[in-house]
């Protein structure tokens, strides 16, 4: 489910040397976390992976315009539902127009979730079936998109309505070698788990 801990900036994750993490640090304060997304890392001009994250879950059309001008990589996606945790469910996008390639990515998110439903039990089958209805039925779920840009457009990235953040790893980050967890749009203060306590809709 959503809000898995790391550390801020580059390092290795569990069982790997060279991974980028890219979103705030279980713990983090929110303002800390926005204030460290200004500073981007050194080195040459050119595309380098750069997280977006959304003020708030988007459609997939609206998630294209946001990123209108990059080269979009991977979405991540969640179902947004009222003090139910729910999963962020990141897939890689296809060589493709962007809002084709994230139609496609959302179906794929909603074929997880589906298999999570079928293979789980009680309350995580229960959320995994309503992720999975939403999803299909292509709803605002588009929390973040990992794009490749210059780093002198953050800036300009950073200020479109609706984008609450954007993150430029540092220029040795590899695409295939990224720890990404979005900051929520729930977290407004410090970075942690999301109440998990209300009732689950119906698909």
């Amino acid at each position: 489910m959503a809000g898995a801990g790391r550390g801020p900036g580059t390092g290795g994750v569990p069982g790997s040397t060279d991974a980028t993490r890219l979103g705030p640090a279980a713990g983090e304060t929110v303002a800390g976390y926005l204030e460290r997304t200004h500073a981007v890392p050194p080195g040459p001009a050119g595309p380098r992976p750069t997280l977006v994250t959304f003020a708030a879950e988007q459609d997939v059309a609206r998630a294209a315009a946001l990123v209108d001008g990059t080269t979009p990589r991977q979405a991540v996606f969640r179902v947004p539902l009222p003090r139910v945790q729910t999963a962020l469910r990141t897939v890689t996008l296809g060589p493709v127009a962007p809002g084709e390639a994230l139609r496609l990515a959302e179906a794929q998110a909603a074929n997880r979730a589906g298999e999570q439903a079928r293979t789980t039990t009680g309350r995580p089958a229960a959320i995994a079936a309503t992720e999975s209805a939403r999803l299909a039925a292509g709803c605002a779920c588009v929390l973040a998109v990992v794009v490749d840009a210059d780093p002198a457009l953050a800036p300009a990235l950073a200020a479109r309505p609706g984008v609450r953040a954007v993150e430029v790893a540092p220029a040795d980050a590899r695409p295939a070698a990224l720890a990404v967890s979005p900051l929520l749009p729930e977290q407004t203060q410090t970075v942690g788990p999301v109440p998990d306590d209300g009732p689950v809709p119906p698909p």
